[in-house]
């Protein structure tokens, strides 16, 4: 097999692993996954995931940068859209599109600190976008994501509580 290949089976073992373990965590009648209502934003604009379209993530083969003129309130944080198309699909489900962890990186949640996940450096495990800080920390996370998503949500429950979210 060429690498290439090799690369994408791994990636799609980590993620079918991930959402298994998703699944079998989860207490009966209750969501796999919580949300947060305390988003990383970009320190500039204010915007959620930098500007970039939450919708995008799940639509294209890499995100959009969204426009000012395509923008909704959710949560109190600005989420610019690509197209008005894409705003209104966010409108009716946000919990469908909103990074984990608030955007923050999830890996470093894992290790127990907070640091703003890079929105061009992410992966979609279970249905659920998970941003990083960096390309390493994305392959550590995917080594093992089972393991590394039940720390980022022990520490999660821990650190958010801490900053005040």
């Amino acid at each position: 097999m060429g690498k290439e290949r090799l690369t994408l089976l791994k990636y799609l073992a980590a993620g079918a692993a991930l959402a298994l373990a998703l699944c079998a965590a989860a207490p009966t009648g209750a969501s796999t996954l919580s949300l947060t209502t305390a988003y990383a934003v970009d320190p500039l604009t204010g915007a959620a995931l930098e500007g970039y379209d939450a919708v995008s993530y799940f639509t294209e083969s890499a995100p959009l940068t969204g426009r000012p003129e395509f923008e909704y309130y959710w949560s109190g944080v600005p989420w610019y859209f690509a197209t008005a198309a894409n705003r209104d699909v966010f409108i009716k489900s946000p919990e469908t599109y909103v990074p984990m962890f608030g955007g923050y990186a999830a890996m470093s949640m894992a290790r127990g600190y907070l640091s703003t996940g890079n929105p061009r450096i992410y992966a979609i495990l279970a249905g659920r976008l998970f941003l990083f800080y960096s390309s390493g920390n994305k392959d550590a996370f995917l080594i093992s994501p089972r393991d590394a998503y039940q720390r980022a949500q022990e520490e999660w429950a821990v650190l958010s509580k801490d900053a005040g979210f």
